[in-house]
């Protein structure tokens, strides 16, 4: 007879948080708030990130999913995915271009970035909300993506923390100082004193890319400094960039500032680098990939994963605060 495995999963949509577990044995207990994955027993969890992933599929450049010598390279970037032994999958946002539709979904995420679903814990993007409230997001990841009228939650994996935010601010109240979102973040951090704290939205605060640097997240970075927090992850310029740790207002902080990672390398296009930011240690412009983050207890090791054919790396190591 075949084992049987039961999967459970328990939400609190109130609170924006949630807990996946998956329970192979009728004895193991599954009350923590844990994500367990498929790594190799004393090894440290291990997550990969990156944005702007799933090209739209009636562009010419889609090519019955395969994409062009220079775009829609969403299929090569999840390949990279499947051998590593992730515990979790962290789409920084604009997963399915243009609208975000059902349909897109269905054609372009889904048989790329989606045969990692089960364990992916998504951040929306500006294009999802291309259709009214992100609804075809929201529907497709269901209570993985938190609240729809919210999109922000949190979740433990081994010793780190892992917060998932909002960074389409007039779509949840704001972001600033006094906003709902901003006020559960300080909550959400006061109840998670954990050693090692990421977080992760879609707009970058610091960018040397297109877009530049967004200063509506600001009071992210402000409650997360105060609380020790030590890595942000976003996309939405098509690049990837590795800033040294920072304060909130941008001055180089070694000891206890936060590191980012700009990783909208997914696979839709990439945009060309504008003005380099101070403290700006990396960058890459023309290189799909995956950042991945293995998650020590009191550090994390970092290293961008280049697709196929490519040569392009960025690795390293760090202590938590």
């Amino acid at each position: 007879m075949r084992p049987v495995v039961v999967v459970l999963l328990a939400v609190g949509l109130a609170s924006g948080s949630y807990w996946v577990a998956n329970q192979v044995k009728q004895t193991q207990s599954t009350q923590s708030n844990r994500v367990t994955g498929t790594r190799a027993p004393g090894t440290a969890p291990a997550i990969a990130a990156a944005g702007d992933i799933a090209c739209d599929p009636d562009s010419p450049k889609f090519n019955g999913g395969r994409g062009t010598a220079t775009a829609c390279h969403m299929q090569a970037t999840a390949q990279l995915l499947l051998n590593e032994g992730l515990t979790a999958v962290l789409p920084l946002g604009d997963l399915q271009y243009e609208v975000g539709s059902a349909e897109a979904f269905q054609k372009s995420y889904a048989p790329s970035w989606g045969r990692l679903k089960s364990i992916t814990r998504p951040v929306v993007g500006n294009h999802e909300y291309e259709e009214p409230g992100a609804a075809s997001y929201y529907r497709y990841f269901g209570a993985a993506a938190g609240n729809p009228q919210r999109g922000y939650y949190s979740y433990d994996i081994g010793q780190w923390h892992l917060i998932a935010l909002n960074s389409n601010c007039s779509e949840v109240g704001g972001c600033g100082a006094g906003s709902p979102q901003e006020r559960w973040l300080k909550a959400d951090l006061a109840a998670h004193p954990q050693k090692c704290t990421l977080a992760y939205w879609h707009h970058p605060r610091f960018s040397s890319g297109h877009h530049g640097n967004n200063s509506d997240t600001q009071a992210f970075w402000q409650a997360l400094a105060a609380a020790g927090a030590d890595v942000v992850l976003a996309g939405h310029d098509h690049h990837y960039e590795r800033f040294a740790p920072q304060t909130p207002q941008g001055k180089l902080d070694p000891d206890r500032g936060i590191r980012q990672f700009v990783v909208g390398t997914g696979g839709k296009n990439h945009y060309e680098l504008g003005e380099i930011q101070p403290h700006s240690q990396v960058r890459n412009a023309d290189t799909y990939g995956v950042l991945k983050l293995t998650l020590h207890p009191t550090r994390y090791d970092w290293r961008f994963i280049s697709e196929a054919g490519k040569s392009f790396s960025d690795s390293g190591n760090s202590p938590c605060h």
